[in-house]
């Protein structure tokens, strides 16, 4: 009986396999949070919503529109229609923009937390977040893993970020200051004209209102952890 020789599976691939098996096994931390409210009223209906209907409701009772929306955080209008309709997964830059343009810290879209002194994440429950490309061919650009999720209030947001290549060129801005250790593979981390290749064991720390891009180098993936402070009080 001959055996049916398949194709090789790439490192890529088996990193994209095992977010879709975190993923199914707990859930999607940012278009699934659960049991979070926004300060002041709080809204009818039931409390477990998808990101879009979040960002859609603290518009609302903030009394805002989309272009409102739009001019305040520099997020062009087609791609704000689709973060609220549930089609895409905005940045980690964007969320902090709709953070503070909503008045409220970029914890409230990753995740509700408790009020408890010291919270802790063990390695097989951090729950995973993809962002894709505009189209489904593409690779991810990256997915991330919160580490703190359950501390409420928090001051840092700390990150285990997967990145694989892609052909992302756009630089962005936001409030805050973005440190960066890379655990495995190389990064190509850009603040401004200045452009540095860190390898394991680099360490980057940066102002992230300078426009900034930081990705995979190379062909291999790239691991590292990353703790964005975005200036929220």
């Amino acid at each position: 009986m001959k055996k049916i020789k398949g194709k090789k599976t790439t490192k890529v691939q088996k990193i994209e396999k095992e977010f879709h098996r975190r993923h199914d096994d707990h859930g999607d931390l940012l278009t699934d949070p659960s049991h979070h409210r926004l300060p002041g009223p709080h809204p009818k209906g039931p409390s477990k919503q998808s990101l879009g209907s979040r960002i859609h409701e603290a518009r609302q009772m903030r009394g805002l529109t989309l272009q409102d929306l739009s001019s305040r955080t520099g997020i062009i209008l087609e791609t704000l229609e689709k973060v609220e309709g549930n089609k895409t997964i905005p940045p980690l830059g964007e969320l902090i923009k709709l953070g503070k343009a909503l008045e409220m810290k970029m914890g409230y879209f990753i995740s509700p937390g408790v009020e408890k002194p010291m919270t802790v994440v063990h390695s097989d429950k951090r729950p995973v977040v993809s962002r894709h490309g505009k189209k489904k061919s593409e690779q991810y650009g990256y997915f991330y893993e919160s580490l703190a999720p359950e501390k409420a209030d928090r001051f840092m947001e700390p990150f285990l970020i997967t990145m694989v290549p892609s052909e992302v060129k756009e630089l962005s801005t936001h409030d805050g200051q973005e440190f960066i250790f890379v655990l495995e593979g190389e990064m190509r981390a850009q603040v401004g004209d200045q452009v540095e290749i860190l390898k394991p064991g680099d360490a980057v720390y940066y102002d992230s209102s300078h426009p900034h891009l930081v990705k995979c180098h190379g062909d291999k993936p790239t691991k590292i952890l990353a703790v964005l402070y975005t200036g929220s009080k």
